[in-house]
């Protein structure tokens, strides 16, 4: 097996390995920060990689595989953390000029936590836009971070550090978050996996500047790799005091249990723009309607419903952009000075907004997730694209405008994002994957909405699509 043939094992195939004794976690480890030496100067996806501590991991690996007892599930896989998320000893810098990295950094998050305790190998920490606040990831910190299948391209916001090392080899796992898509966006586009879980599900401290529409968790390539990174992000942590009590059996038992890609008695409704979303690029839209046509093959009911919900954007605006300018507004002029300047934007754009206009964005929010509920009463999947448009150019905040299309002001990426954030409103479980490539070879993405806290929905339906198509086994041409 050669390096790039390693590189890409996803990290139920390395436990497997392992188990075998036929790769080795140090073996692995220095491989996979070989091609993050050789790769990462081009893609930017890593804005802090730590040699010594992996192999460290990597060598304690080693030695529990060789007395046979792993640490947990994932235990010897390269896995790296989001730079929004606390790792013990390594700056959070969250992109942005104004964080001290003195520190001091003492504790891990729940998540980081949670990797450490099943075993993983931590390379380092992912590039994420300044405060994840944007859907394309590039930050005044740490630069423009590019997309594998085609470096002029973004993969997307904020853990587009995340995917793009996913994506192109270096790490079978990475940790996320979506505060109005961004575990899901850079999935759409980097052809990858991506669960926003229920919010909840995964544990989180300290809670997110966007509070309950800001969600943890996992990328990875594969649909089983995604199951096998909730069950361990999952596990509880007392920080937390929002979080859901663990399942009774593990997501990857179910889905082994599950085996095949029988989607008889499923009902998935499928919705190419929600009943109101003014613009879908044309690749995408057909790409969706194909992935609609093999859940019906594979004998789920499928047929063409909208959920009947009026465009959500004001009522995300209000949350997300008042949490923006709480977190930042009172930060002295010399450093506002040093944001990103649509995220600077973003701030004096939300004074706009009064308690009471925040309280009625609660309300309607309420409104639109018992809407959505009643939904699902008759239907157990949503199917949507999963974004709008396809990755555009690096360095920008939105692509160019389609007729049609008016955005809230210059620094609004929801319009082109528009499948993604109406269900961190609603906090239900939602799971972007690949299903195609565009004529310029850029990956297209569906989108699977769940019931609340039916996780085990979204990835049943979701491996047995990857079971029958060719797109998650394709790489980037990486030089």
């Amino acid at each position: 097996m050669d390096a790039d043939d390693i590189a890409y094992l996803s990290a139920t195939e390395l436990v497997a390995a392992y188990r075998a004794k036929t790769l080795s976690p140090v073996e692995v480890t220095r491989t996979v920060l070989e091609r993050i030496d050789r790769l990462n100067p081009t893609l930017n996806a890593f804005v802090l990689v730590d040699p010594e501590a992996a192999m460290r991991d990597a060598r304690a690996s080693e030695a529990r595989w060789r007395r046979g007892e792993p640490a947990g599930p994932i235990d010897g896989v390269p896995t790296s953390v989001k730079d929004l998320i606390l790792a013990k000893g390594w700056p959070t810098l969250r992109g942005s000029r104004t964080v001290d990295p003195k520190g001091p950094w003492d504790e891990d998050a729940p998540s980081t936590a949670r990797l450490r305790e099943a075993g993983a190998v931590l390379l380092g920490k992912t590039a994420t836009p300044e405060f994840g606040w944007r859907g394309s990831t590039d930050s005044p910190l740490s630069g423009i971070t590019r997309n594998p299948w085609d470096t002029t391209r973004t993969p997307g916001g904020s853990s587009g550090g995340a995917t793009s090392a996913i994506a192109a080899g270096l790490g079978a796992l990475a940790t996320g978050t979506d505060g109005g898509g961004s575990i899901r966006i850079p999935a759409a586009f980097t052809g990858t996996v991506g669960l926003k879980a229920h919010f909840g599900r995964v544990p989180a401290w300290p809670l997110s500047p966007m509070g309950t529409v800001a969600h943890v968790g996992g990328q990875t390539r594969t649909v089983r790799d995604t199951a096998l990174m909730l069950d361990v992000l999952s596990r509880p942590d007392a920080r937390d005091w929002m979080a859901l009590p663990p399942p009774a059996a593990g997501w990857a038992q179910a889905l082994d249990a599950d085996g095949g890609a029988d989607l008889r008695g499923l009902r998935i409704a499928y919705s190419p723009r929600l009943g109101y979303v003014p613009h879908v690029d044309a690749e995408i839209e057909a790409a969706v309607a194909r992935a609609a046509e093999v859940f019906a093959s594979l004998g789920a009911r499928v047929e063409r419903v909208d959920p009947g919900i009026d465009d959500p954007a004001g009522i995300f605006a209000v949350h997300w952009f008042s949490s923006a300018r709480n977190l930042l507004h009172r930060l002295p002029a010399e450093k506002l000075a040093l944001l990103d300047a649509g995220l600077r934007d973003s701030i004096e754009f939300a004074a706009r907004y009064t308690i009471d206009d925040f309280l009625d964005a609660q309300k309607a929010r309420g409104e639109l997730a018992v809407r959505l509920q009643r939904f699902h009463r008759d239907w157990d999947l949503l199917l949507t694209p999963g974004t709008a448009v396809q990755p555009f150019d690096v360095g920008l905040v939105m692509p160019p405008l389609p007729p049609g299309v008016t955005p809230i002001n210059g620094a609004d990426w929801t319009w082109w994002t528009p499948f993604s954030f109406p269900f961190n409103l609603t906090q239900q479980p939602a799971l972007v994957m690949g299903c195609g490539f565009s004529a310029g070879g850029l990956p297209l993405s569906l989108q699977l909405v769940a019931p609340n806290h039916r996780e085990d929905l979204c990835l049943r339906a979701a491996r047995a699509y990857e079971q029958v198509t060719p797109w998650g086994a394709m790489r980037p041409r990486l030089a």
